[in-house]
């Protein structure tokens, strides 16, 4: 029998190695970063479509901050500008029907400016993700902040894209995907506790939007450096541009109202008890129900309005003066551009246009008989009236009871 106790003992030892299967078992913890995928498109790839289990790939992957910074921040940074300066080369910088054609070293210059705007801004977001870990419960690292700064951008740079093209710029708003993005790798990489995730995830949004404004305030005044000082300060501003689609700009009218704009910038708007006392207490047969006035002032921006409303019957008109104070040169920009639209529809018109110098908008219903009528004055004050009333001339009178030469007097 002792001869027969070792058979047993070596086909125990002979059915170790087959369960064994601790090789085959590990093979799938490996798996998922395999070299082939390592590449920037693969990752790019698998951020967007898969980021949680891209980011567990990320979190454990040995890095550099200036390994990510070179072989990622670099590249993927430059789309937005590149993009942003084909596009303005291209189309222009538009607005409002409004198109500005920047000079090849205007837009080179600007696209460099955000380009390298956009690197510092990666940068100081990782210090922000680093510095406010232990705050949270979180571990200092500066690689893991600078993975999570630069892999959750990469949506908005992407986004970036479509800036080539003006009609397809509101598409960049798919880069807003770059905060979930953050959402999800922040806690991970930062090894932040669940509790504590989303108050940590808020404050470094809250802290990315600063950093944005601040970007903005800051590239502003460098971009500038790049037009040139002619396109700001040249001759004396004369004569008229035609714009394709749009008509004619009186490029003295435009000055004129630049120059009231920063004038109104000084004055502050008129009391909202002046305004209301212009609107008078019967219009004809419609007799007034109720009226109100309010206002703020900071320096002429923050204005003031009045509003009555008048019955007869069915019929009702509702008066409103505002004092627009600085914002109100701004309308008067339709004047000095001869903006001018028209709309015809089954039962009624929309149009707007310079009426005696004035910038004035209508629209009618003849089938539900509901209308509006608007006049801007001196450039500051809007006089509106609305309504359902028997046709648009009880309306164009009611602007009229306000008395337009006395807001030219409140003006002056």
């Amino acid at each position: 029998m002792s001869e027969d106790t070792p058979p047993p003992v070596s086909h125990e030892l002979a059915a170790e190695p087959a369960p064994p299967v601790t090789p085959h078992a590990a093979a799938p913890v490996e798996m998922p970063v395999p070299p082939a995928e390592t590449g920037m498109i693969g990752r790019i790839k698998r951020i967007l479509l898969e980021p949680k289990a891209e980011w567990a790939r990320i979190d454990v992957e040995p890095d550099t901050v200036g390994g990510i910074f070179t072989r990622w921040v670099v590249p993927l940074a430059a789309i937005p500008a590149l993009a942003g300066m084909i596009g303005a080369l291209a189309f222009g910088y538009g607005a409002f029907g409004f198109v500005y054609r920047p000079s090849i070293a205007e837009a080179a210059g600007g696209a460099v400016v955000r380009y390298v705007m956009a690197l510092v801004s990666i940068f100081v977001l990782a210090l922000i993700i680093d510095a406010l870990a232990p705050n949270f419960g979180g571990t200092k690292s500066k690689v893991q902040a600078m993975k999570v700064a630069a892999y959750s951008a990469t949506a908005s740079w992407l986004a970036g894209i479509f800036a080539i093209v003006p009609s397809l710029a509101f598409l960049g708003l798919l880069g807003l995907y770059s905060l979930y993005l953050l959402y999800l790798g922040l806690p991970r990489l930062m090894k932040v506790a669940e509790d504590k995730a989303l108050p940590y995830t808020l404050v470094t949004i809250g802290a990315a939007i600063l950093l944005a404004i601040v970007v903005m305030i800051v590239v502003a005044p460098i971009s500038a450096m790049f037009v040139p000082r002619s396109a700001l300060v040249g001759s004396p501003t004369a004569g008229t541009v035609t714009v394709p689609g749009a008509g004619t700009v009186d490029l003295g009218k435009l000055q004129q109202t630049a120059d009231k704009m920063q004038a109104a910038q000084q004055a502050k708007a008129v009391a909202p008890a002046t305004l209301q006392g212009l609107l008078p207490v019967a219009l004809g047969d419609y007799k007034r129900t109720e009226i109100s006035s309010a206002g703020a002032n900071a320096g002429g921006i923050g204005g003031s309005t009045a509003d009555a409303r008048y019955v007869n019957g069915d019929n009702s008109i509702r008066l409103k003066v505002t004092d627009m104070a600085a914002a109100g040169a701004i309308a008067a920009l339709g004047s000095a551009l001869n903006v001018e639209s028209s709309r015809q529809t089954e039962t009624g018109y929309e149009k707007s246009g310079n009426v005696d110098g004035r910038m004035t908008s209508e629209k009618w219903d003849t089938k539900s008989r509901d209308g509006s009528y608007s006049v801007v004055v001196a450039g500051r004050f809007m006089v509106e009236a609305e309504g359902t009333v028997p046709s648009i001339d009880a309306l164009k009178q009611a602007v009229a009871s306000v008395g337009i030469d006395k807001l030219e007097a409140l003006a002056r």
